[in-house]
């Protein structure tokens, strides 16, 4: 991100903020607070979920879990929509209800508004890339569409943007592919 925030805030200084059903998150010492997410965007979160969990229930290789608590570093705190995390970095991530790392992959589910828009497009794309991430999708509820972000080095490169026509893959999970358009079949 190109400015710094006045004050930066630590993932610790998130256990201060209210229990008032928004979401509250640190991405480079910078607050970022966001509604909670609309019915829409829950009925998509949760057929993703489903698509996920189908293929892993199939192919135990990690859990998909949903809007879990992801340290990634002491001014690095957010709540993804979804992610899936293998078995193997599972059991050393998870540390007093939060995950401490990044998983494999991350679904972000776009909520209305260009703040909303600029923290999953921008700061978390650079975020998921510095820290590891191997796969980001950006879920589009308003054009139905994924875009599919894959790591290449230091980075997560657009690999394209799949919409209702489009089957979409996985590089994290082998074998495993939907078809679009029934992610937005609500």
């Amino acid at each position: 991100m190109s400015t710094k925030p006045d004050m930066i805030l630590a993932v610790r200084d998130l256990d201060l903020m209210p229990d008032d059903g928004k979401r509250y998150e640190v991405i480079d010492g910078e607050l970022f607070v966001s509604k909670t997410p609309g019915l829409f965007h829950q009925l998509i979160s949760g057929t993703i979920y489903s698509s996920f969990d189908s293929y892993l229930k199939e192919n135990p290789i990690g859990k998909v879990v949903s809007t879990p608590g992801v340290i990634l570093s002491d001014l690095d705190g957010v709540i993804p929509d979804l992610i899936f995390i293998s078995l193997e970095k599972l059991a050393a991530a998870v540390e007093s209800d939060r995950i401490h790392g990044a998983p494999e992959l991350v679904v972000e589910i776009l909520s209305p508004g260009s703040d909303n828009a600029r923290r999953d497009r921008i700061a978390k794309l650079y975020l998921y890339a510095k820290f590891g991430v191997g796969e980001y999708r950006i879920v589009d509820p308003e054009t139905r569409t994924i875009e599919l972000y894959i790591r290449s080095g230091n980075n997560l490169i657009l690999s394209g943007t799949f919409g209702a026509a489009d089957k979409i893959s996985s590089t994290m999970l082998p074998g495993y592919s939907c078809n679009v358009a029934d992610l937005f079949a609500i």
